[in-house]
């Protein structure tokens, strides 16, 4: 592409040199006529002069007898002139240069046949006898007795210097001066030229630099680059007070667009914003992070489909597209490999004012309610729960003491019985509450919890297996406890205990009489490993990775389920938690369960 100096330059340079080149070559084809017309008058000029001075006798006499003598002058005639005397018939009877005889008839000469008609005649070409560029001037010569009869012709000829050799030694100087004014002249419109291309130049700066306030406000205030051409200065300040509003236009509709970018990448929700043709033109952080869209991926080309992989959400922006009002509904997607719940509100885009046609669009707002939903779904559970375990107890003590109200026991013994059977409800409903407490206790982040300290292992775990002591010796369970003298960790001593004590209650309770079950602890790696290891029934597979949930049992319908409060695993989970750990289990079906509390010894 070429630049306005570019062009002007060559435009102008081009002109000039087609200009000047037709009135040079006009000027030497007229000088070159001017050349030859002087010498051609001068030759006439001088030929009537030299014929009005010769005696008209001697060329009388000489034409009358040709056989004699030429004129003695005839030989006397001074270079570059040559004097012809040519016969009426064209043959040549003297010349001034060459001998008659070695010379060819001349009566088919143009000046020769005009002489001989009585005329003044003149002609300008090469001569062969000569070889060069001669001019002719030839008069008749009149019979003297009568004097109207041509008797002969005089004819003076002169060698003439061609032109272009007659100029060549000026033309050197005369190229070398031309060549300085060529050079002056270009150089006065290389010089225009610049000042052209850097007014414009000049002005393409201001209105590119409107995109930058720093080069906006450096390039305005430089010193004025354009020539002082007033339409220049004129178009110039128009031009700065308009990239001025211009640009001050633009910075408040990018702050503007910064503080929406900021509003929307702030927000909690996913947002999507798109065209009549469903082809997203803005997409929020959020639903970058729940739809797993690459941060470097212009939104301009994808769909809303193609982004959310969802006909539900397609269907909806669709609806308000064709005029439906702005409505709220529920859907679940499929996001980064996790299956969510949304609540969607999806309302239309306005079609920018002045435009007829085409401008609409579609903003939807997602707001994740995953969490909402499955804390719902864990209230419903947890009542459920609490209910049916609470349920049975209840039912117990109050049919026992309608038993006792309505018909009192007469026999000590019987009576002894019901009570113990209240009793042991009672008992089973305290266990329950407590573990309720104690669970509630553990989530709650804001709740009070005994200080960690450096405790020895040994010691914590010789305490859990006491708590379970008169447990395994009914059924002559055999507790072995392992564990490296000196090891110690900073941890929670009652908690810790809490923990081992639900894993060997429930290693107790479903391991068969006369076991073993082994209590050890270890630790590598800045890590503290506890395992609890039994001879029991074992879990099923498809119940390893829900066994730690409150109130999941693994066979509600076994008759010889020793009871529990299904509380105790998710315990033992939140213990580990809190100590920024975690508890591991390994079981298969008959062959016993693994236990793990991995946890650090020294806590961050």
């Amino acid at each position: 592409m070429k630049t306005v100096f570019q062009k002007s330059l060559l435009t102008l340079a081009l002109s000039a040199l087609g200009l000047s080149l037709p009135l040079v070559i006009l000027a030497l084809l007229f000088m070159d006529s001017l050349y030859y017309e002087t010498n051609s008058r001068n030759v006439r000029h001088t030929a009537r002069l030299l014929f009005s001075a010769l005696p008209g006798d001697s060329l009388g006499g000489f034409f009358e007898n040709p056989e004699t003598d030429p004129p003695r002058w005839i030989g006397e005639v001074p270079a570059p002139y040559r004097l012809t005397l040519i016969g009426k018939d064209g043959a040549v009877l003297a010349d001034s240069r060459l001998p008659p005889g070695e010379m060819e008839n001349h009566g088919d000469r143009p000046e020769v046949r005009a002489a001989l008609a009585g005329a003044e005649g003149r002609a300008r070409r090469s001569s062969e006898s000569l070889g060069s560029e001669l001019l002719y001037a030839a008069l008749p010569v009149y019979d003297p007795s009568d004097g109207e009869g041509v008797r002969g012709v005089f004819r003076l000829s002169m060698e003439v210097p061609d032109f272009r050799r007659r100029t060549a030694g000026a033309a050197l100087p005369f190229l070398f001066v031309g060549a300085l004014l060529f050079l002056a002249a270009l150089g006065g419109l290389y010089l225009f030229s610049r000042s052209l291309s850097g007014s414009f130049a000049r002005l393409v700066e201001i209105t590119q630099s409107v995109h930058s306030p720093d080069t906006f406000h450096r390039t305005i205030s430089s010193p004025r680059l354009i020539s002082d051409t007033g339409e220049f200065v004129s178009l110039e300040k128009a031009l700065k007070s308009m990239a001025a509003e211009l640009s001050s236009r633009i910075e408040a509709a990018r702050a503007q667009g910064r503080r929406l970018e900021a509003i929307l990448d702030g927000m909690s929700e996913a947002v999507f914003a798109m065209d009549e043709k469903l082809t997203l033109h803005m997409v929020n952080r959020q639903a970058r992070v729940l739809f797993g869209i690459d941060e470097g991926l212009d939104p301009g080309s994808l769909s809303l489909l193609e982004a959310t992989r969802s006909t539900e959400l397609e269907e909806a922006a669709k609806a308000v597209l064709a005029g439906n009002k702005p409505g709220e509904l529920e859907i679940q997607c499929h996001t980064a490999a996790v299956q969510r719940r949304f609540r969607v509100f999806a309302s239309s885009l306005a079609r920018p004012e002045g435009k007829p046609s085409g401008g609409r669009g579609v903003v939807i707002v997602l707001g994740d309610v995953t969490r909402l939903h499955k804390l719902e779904q864990v209230r419903k559970d947890f009542a459920a729960n609490v209910s049916h375990e609470l349920r049975t107890p209840i039912q117990v003590i109050k049919g026992f003491a309608e038993t006792l109200l309505d018909s009192p026991p007469n026999d000590k013994k019987q009576l002894y019985h019901v009570i113990k059977i209240i009793e042991k409800n009672a008992l089973a409903m305290e266990e329950l509450t407590n573990d309720l407490l104690s669970l509630v206790s553990l989530e709650d982040e804001r709740a009070s919890r005994p200080d960690m300290e450096e405790t020895d292992l040994e010691q914590i775990l010789q305490e859990a297996l006491d708590s379970v002591g008169l447990q395994a010796g009914e059924k002559k369970i055999l507790i072995r406890l392992r564990c490296p003298p000196g090891l110690r960790a900073k941890l929670c001593p009652a908690l810790i205990v809490q923990a081992l004590a639900n894993l060997l209650d429930n290693a107790v309770k479903y391991s068969p009489p006369s076991s073993r079950v082994s209590l050890e602890a270890e630790g590598k790696e800045g890590e503290l490993v506890i395992s609890v290891k039994d001879q029991g029934i074992g879990i099923p597979a498809e119940h390893l990775d829900r066994i730690f949930e409150r109130f999941y049992r693994v066979d509600r319908s076994r008759t010889q389920d020793p009871g529990g409060t299904g509380l105790g695993l998710a315990i033992v989970r939140h213990i580990a938690l809190i100590h920024q750990g975690a508890v591991e289990v390994e079981s298969h079906a008959g062959e016993g369960s693994l236990f793990r509390l991995r946890l650090p010894l020294r806590l961050a």
